[in-house]
């Protein structure tokens, strides 16, 4: 019988309706873990998705709703989750976007990617301060540490938030509040979709593993830094990217 690692904890994950942000709610949950997860909008798929975690793990499973890049949607969403009074024990950045092939995305990826990221962090942060202890895990890139595979938008917004792991850990740490991050390698999620098929084969081939990532691999990871397994780990990138060749 599997060990629940995180049982009693609650958690905020961003972009929990697919992909690593998906499989991690659904960890965290089997973990012991409750969950408040956000996403931009609602569907009954998603809804259905946390009754059945409610069901199946007896935690709760609360979606929130709000557009990363909405600064007053975010400022409601922390509203509501502070008005149920519970402590924030872990913070999950997922929510990010992949940039179309335009120069001037720019701002569009580091609005979602890094400042929002930094805004929810900074907020729930302030709750974390209160407790002294806490845990921020941020989901960062090979390509923030090898410029490869993504474009420069991607590239950069992710290097930027290994560089605010780094900062955030040093200045939270006397606090009890540990910063980590994790690097996923080319993973089987939508954002896939949009590289070339001769890349994503290359990248495949580079691996020592020879295959793509799991979305519940990088999700295992998750748990790990947010359990006190890693209790002494702060201010570290760890890559999840099958033995990439660099």
């Amino acid at each position: 019988m599997m060990t629940a690692l995180l049982t009693g904890m609650n958690a905020v994950v961003t972009g929990s309706n697919r992909g690593i942000g998906k499989a991690v709610v659904e960890r965290f949950a089997c973990h012991g873990a409750n969950v408040w997860a956000c996403v931009r909008r609602p569907s009954d798929e998603f809804a259905a998705f946390c009754r059945a975690l409610e069901k199946d793990f007896g935690v709760w499973v609360k979606p929130v709703y709000f557009d990363m890049t909405d600064v007053d949607a975010m400022k409601e969403a922390l509203k509501e989750i502070r008005a149920e009074k519970l402590p924030v024990d872990i913070l999950v950045n997922n929510a990010g976007i992949v940039p179309e092939n335009r120069l001037d995305e720019m701002e569009r990826v580091f609005s979602v990617n890094f400042f929002a990221a930094m805004r929810l962090t900074q907020s729930i942060s302030k709750m974390m301060l209160r407790r002294k202890r806490g845990t921020i895990i941020s989901m960062a890139s090979i390509a923030a540490l090898d410029g490869e595979p993504a474009q420069v938008e991607y590239a950069a917004s992710k290097a930027a938030l290994v560089g605010a792991t780094k900062k955030l850990a040093s200045e939270l740490g006397q606090y009890g509040i540990r910063v980590n991050a994790i690097a996923p390698g080319v993973t089987e999620t939508d954002m896939i979709a949009s590289m070339q098929t001769e890349l994503r084969e290359k990248m495949t081939s580079d691996t020592i593993l020879k295959r793509l990532a799991k979305p519940e691999e990088i999700a295992d990871v998750a748990v790990f830094l947010a359990s006190d397994l890693s209790r002494y780990m702060t201010g570290q990138v760890l890559r999840v990217d099958g033995g990439m060749r660099r």
